[in-house]
C-alpha cells in the first residue's frame, strides 16, 4: 500500500544567538492544497489620509496613518498572509488551532493578521500586541479555506532580530509566551501561562467551566477543543509533528538555514 505523507503546517523559529550565521530563523509549512496556490504579494510602504479605513476578508476596519512595506505568502483568494516579513525585519508565521469557541461567519482570520501585525509595527513585541488587541476589539471569524467552510483560530509566531513571542488564541481571548532560545508551533494550543494576554483570558474561561475547580489556571488546557486535558484534545493530529520539530530544533549546535529546511520537509 502506497504511503501518503500527512500535511505539515507547522512554524518554528531560533533566536540569533543560536544559528550558525547570528541571525534569527523563522521557518513555516503551510498545509494548503496545492491548487490553492499562494503567490508572494508585496505592498509598499504608505501613508493614508485621516478617516480611511482597510478591507480584510471579512472585515473592514479603520486603517492607521502608516502602514510598513510587507512581503508575503498570500493564498490566492485571501487578503492577508500565511506568513511574510516587513521592511523593518519582523516576520510570523500562522497556524490553525481549534477552541471551544463557536466562530461567527464575519470576524479576522489568522491571515489578516499576520498582515495588520506586519503592516504596523516596527519591532515583534510591538506586532504581538497589535495582534492581541485586533483580536479582542473585533474577533476572529469567516471561513479560512476556499472550498468548505472551516473556521479556526489562530496561533502565531512573532519574531525580529533580537526577540520572538508565541500568541495563542481563542475567539477574542489570547495569550503570549516569550521565546528564549527557540520555539515551535503546529495545530494545537501549548501555552499554560503567559506573561501577557487579554485581560479577562482567565476570568472568560472560569464563567464558562472550562477551568476545574479552584485548580491553577491553564490556557491550552482551558481553551482546547473538546477537552478536559490538553494532552487528550488533538483533532488536527498536530501532537507528533509538534514533538518531532521540538526534537529535531533543539539538537546540538547552531542552527543554519539548511538545517532548517530540513526539518520542514522531514
Amino acid at each position: 500500500m502506497a504511503a501518503f505523507p500527512l500535511p505539515s503546517c507547522d512554524t518554528i523559529v531560533v533566536l540569533a544567538p543560536h544559528t550558525r550565521a547570528g541571525a534569527t530563523i523563522l521557518a513555516k509549512n503551510s498545509d494548503r492544497s496545492p491548487y490553492e496556490c499562494q503567490p508572494l504579494a508585496q505592498a509598499p510602504h504608505r501613508v493614508h489620509r485621516d478617516g480611511a479605513t482597510v478591507h480584510c476578508q471579512y472585515l473592514e476596519i479603520p486603517q492607521v496613518a502608516e502602514t510598513a512595506a510587507v512581503i508575503g505568502s498570500r493564498p490566492f483568494w485571501l487578503w492577508g498572509f500565511e506568513q511574510g516579513l516587513n521592511e523593518y525585519g519582523v516576520a510570523i508565521g500562522n497556524e490553525a488551532v481549534l477552541t471551544r469557541e463557536t466562530l461567527p461567519s464575519t470576524g479576522l482570520l489568522g491571515m489578516d493578521l499576520v498582515r495588520l501585525g506586519l503592516e504596523r509595527s516596527k519591532t515583534a513585541r510591538e506586532a504581538t500586541e497589535i495582534i492581541g488587541g485586533l483580536i479582542e476589539r473585533y474577533g476572529q471569524g469567516g471561513s479560512a479555506q476556499y472550498d468548505v467552510d472551516f473556521r479556526y483560530c489562530g496561533s502565531f509566531i512573532i519574531a525580529d532580530h533580537v526577540d520572538a513571542y508565541v500568541l495563542e488564541s481563542s475567539g477574542r481571548q489570547w495569550i503570549v509566551r516569550r521565546v528564549e532560545e527557540r520555539a515551535c508551533i503546529s495545530n494545537r494550543l501549548t501555552i499554560d501561562s503567559g506573561s501577557l494576554g487579554s485581560a479577562d483570558v482567565e476570568s472568560y474561561a472560569r464563567a464558562r467551566g472550562w477551568c476545574e475547580g479552584e485548580s491553577s489556571f491553564d490556557f491550552a488546557a482551558a481553551y482546547s477543543s473538546r477537552n478536559p486535558g490538553k494532552d487528550k484534545s488533538d483533532p488536527l493530529t498536530a501532537r507528533g509533528r509538534l514533538a518531532r520539530s521540538r526534537e529535531l530544533v533543539s539538537r546540538n549546535g547552531r542552527r543554519t538555514i539548511r538545517e532548517m529546511l530540513a526539518i520542514l520537509r522531514d
